[in-house]
Protein backbone atom coordinates (compact mmCIF):
# COMPACT_ATOMS: atom_id res chain seq x y z
CA UNK A 1 0.00 0.00 0.00
CA UNK A 2 1.20 3.30 -0.56
CA UNK A 3 1.82 6.37 1.37
CA UNK A 4 -1.02 8.66 0.39
CA UNK A 5 -3.36 5.04 0.78
CA UNK A 6 -1.82 4.16 4.31
CA UNK A 7 -2.99 7.91 5.19
CA UNK A 8 -6.35 7.62 4.00
CA UNK A 9 -6.57 4.43 6.39
CA UNK A 10 -4.81 6.21 9.28
CA UNK A 11 -7.22 8.99 9.32
CA UNK A 12 -10.20 6.74 9.11
CA UNK A 13 -9.35 4.96 12.08
CA UNK A 14 -8.92 8.37 13.60
CA UNK A 15 -11.69 9.49 12.61
CA UNK A 16 -13.52 6.34 14.49
CA UNK A 17 -11.86 6.93 17.71
CA UNK A 18 -13.47 10.84 17.59
CA UNK A 19 -16.42 9.28 17.32
CA UNK A 20 -16.60 6.55 19.81
CA UNK A 21 -14.72 7.71 22.42
CA UNK A 22 -15.11 11.73 24.53
CA UNK A 23 -11.90 10.76 27.08
CA UNK A 24 -8.84 12.54 25.86
CA UNK A 25 -6.60 10.15 26.99
CA UNK A 26 -8.15 7.01 25.34
CA UNK A 27 -8.39 8.61 21.90
CA UNK A 28 -4.69 10.08 22.55
CA UNK A 29 -3.86 6.40 22.96
CA UNK A 30 -5.43 4.98 20.58
CA UNK A 31 -4.32 7.24 17.47
CA UNK A 32 -0.67 7.50 18.77
CA UNK A 33 -1.30 3.66 18.64
CA UNK A 34 -2.92 2.86 15.43
CA UNK A 35 -0.45 5.68 13.47
CA UNK A 36 2.88 3.38 14.52
CA UNK A 37 0.98 0.16 13.57
CA UNK A 38 0.15 1.94 10.14
CA UNK A 39 3.22 2.90 9.27
CA UNK A 40 5.68 0.70 11.81
CA UNK A 41 8.77 1.29 9.90
CA UNK A 42 8.39 5.04 9.12
CA UNK A 43 7.58 5.60 12.67
CA UNK A 44 9.93 5.03 15.04
CA UNK A 45 8.59 6.88 17.84
CA UNK A 46 5.26 8.63 17.62
CA UNK A 47 3.15 10.59 20.67
CA UNK A 48 1.69 14.13 21.85
CA UNK A 49 2.93 16.55 24.15
CA UNK A 50 0.49 18.41 25.67
CA UNK A 51 1.31 22.67 26.23
CA UNK A 52 1.37 23.08 29.88
CA UNK A 53 2.44 26.73 30.86
CA UNK A 54 5.68 27.23 29.21
CA UNK A 55 6.90 23.63 28.68
CA UNK A 56 5.47 20.83 27.01
CA UNK A 57 4.39 17.78 28.95
CA UNK A 58 5.06 14.25 27.28
CA UNK A 59 1.32 12.37 26.44
CA UNK A 60 0.58 9.46 25.04
CA UNK A 61 2.98 7.67 22.50
CA UNK A 62 4.30 4.88 21.01
CA UNK A 63 8.25 3.68 20.83
CA UNK A 64 11.19 4.04 23.71
CA UNK A 65 10.88 6.17 26.81
CA UNK A 66 10.84 9.98 25.50
CA UNK A 67 12.18 13.77 27.11
CA UNK A 68 8.99 14.59 29.63
CA UNK A 69 9.55 17.94 29.38
CA UNK A 70 10.19 20.35 26.82
CA UNK A 71 10.40 24.13 27.16
CA UNK A 72 8.91 26.49 24.93
CA UNK A 73 10.97 27.17 21.84
CA UNK A 74 13.68 23.95 22.11
CA UNK A 75 14.22 21.69 20.13
CA UNK A 76 11.98 20.50 17.06
CA UNK A 77 8.90 20.31 19.04
CA UNK A 78 9.51 23.71 20.87
CA UNK A 79 10.55 25.33 17.77
CA UNK A 80 7.26 24.18 15.98
CA UNK A 81 5.38 25.13 19.03
CA UNK A 82 7.09 28.48 19.11
CA UNK A 83 6.60 29.40 15.53
CA UNK A 84 3.04 28.21 15.00
CA UNK A 85 3.91 25.19 12.26
CA UNK A 86 4.64 22.21 11.46
CA UNK A 87 8.36 21.39 10.81
CA UNK A 88 9.28 18.48 9.00
CA UNK A 89 13.35 17.97 9.96
CA UNK A 90 15.65 15.70 7.08
CA UNK A 91 18.21 15.04 9.51
CA UNK A 92 17.98 16.07 13.76
CA UNK A 93 21.77 16.27 13.51
CA UNK A 94 21.45 19.64 11.55
CA UNK A 95 18.99 21.29 13.53
CA UNK A 96 20.36 23.85 15.81
CA UNK A 97 19.17 22.85 19.49
CA UNK A 98 17.61 19.65 18.86
CA UNK A 99 17.37 17.67 21.81
CA UNK A 100 18.38 13.71 21.56
CA UNK A 101 15.54 11.83 23.45
CA UNK A 102 16.71 8.74 21.48
CA UNK A 103 20.11 8.51 19.84
CA UNK A 104 18.28 6.41 17.24
CA UNK A 105 16.39 9.23 15.85
CA UNK A 106 17.75 10.85 12.30
CA UNK A 107 14.56 12.73 11.22
CA UNK A 108 11.75 14.28 12.67
CA UNK A 109 8.09 15.96 11.94
CA UNK A 110 5.87 17.65 14.77
CA UNK A 111 2.90 19.36 13.83
CA UNK A 112 1.39 21.28 16.50
CA UNK A 113 -2.38 20.89 17.15
CA UNK A 114 -4.80 24.35 18.03
CA UNK A 115 -7.79 25.26 19.77
CA UNK A 116 -9.17 28.95 18.89
CA UNK A 117 -5.62 29.64 16.97
CA UNK A 118 -3.46 29.32 20.22
CA UNK A 119 -1.06 25.75 20.22
CA UNK A 120 -2.08 23.54 22.89
CA UNK A 121 -0.25 20.14 21.70
CA UNK A 122 1.87 18.68 19.55
CA UNK A 123 2.22 15.33 17.32
CA UNK A 124 5.69 14.60 17.14
CA UNK A 125 7.12 11.50 15.07
CA UNK A 126 10.46 10.40 15.05
CA UNK A 127 11.58 8.06 12.10
CA UNK A 128 15.66 5.98 12.67
CA UNK A 129 16.19 7.30 8.90
CA UNK A 130 16.98 10.33 7.29
CA UNK A 131 14.77 12.33 5.05
CA UNK A 132 12.05 10.15 6.12
CA UNK A 133 9.11 13.08 6.01
CA UNK A 134 7.89 14.81 3.36
CA UNK A 135 5.04 17.36 2.68
CA UNK A 136 2.49 14.48 1.83
CA UNK A 137 3.30 13.49 5.65
CA UNK A 138 2.78 17.05 7.15
CA UNK A 139 -0.46 17.40 5.08
CA UNK A 140 -2.05 13.67 6.17
CA UNK A 141 -0.82 14.66 9.93
CA UNK A 142 -2.13 18.58 9.45
CA UNK A 143 -5.51 16.77 8.75
CA UNK A 144 -5.08 14.29 11.61
CA UNK A 145 -4.12 16.88 13.84
CA UNK A 146 -7.73 18.98 13.14
CA UNK A 147 -9.47 15.83 14.41
CA UNK A 148 -7.82 15.21 17.75
CA UNK A 149 -6.90 18.84 18.44
CA UNK A 150 -10.62 19.00 20.33
CA UNK A 151 -9.57 15.95 22.69
CA UNK A 152 -6.30 17.72 22.95
CA UNK A 153 -7.63 21.15 24.43
CA UNK A 154 -9.53 18.62 26.67
CA UNK A 155 -6.87 17.40 27.97
CA UNK A 156 -4.94 20.51 28.37
CA UNK A 157 -8.04 22.03 30.11
CA UNK A 158 -7.52 19.69 32.52
CA UNK A 159 -4.15 19.87 33.10
CA UNK A 160 -4.22 23.62 33.70
CA UNK A 161 -7.17 23.04 36.46
CA UNK A 162 -4.34 21.36 38.43
CA UNK A 163 -2.73 24.14 38.83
Amino acid sequence: MDKQSRYRELLSQIEVFANTDDNPISVLSNCAAVMKVVFPKEYFWVGFYIVDGDELILGPFQGTPACTRIKFGRGVCGAAWKEGRSLVVEDVEEFPGHIACSSLSRSEIVVPLFSDGVVIGEIDIDSTELSTFDDVDRENLEKAAEIIAPFMAKFAKTVSCRM
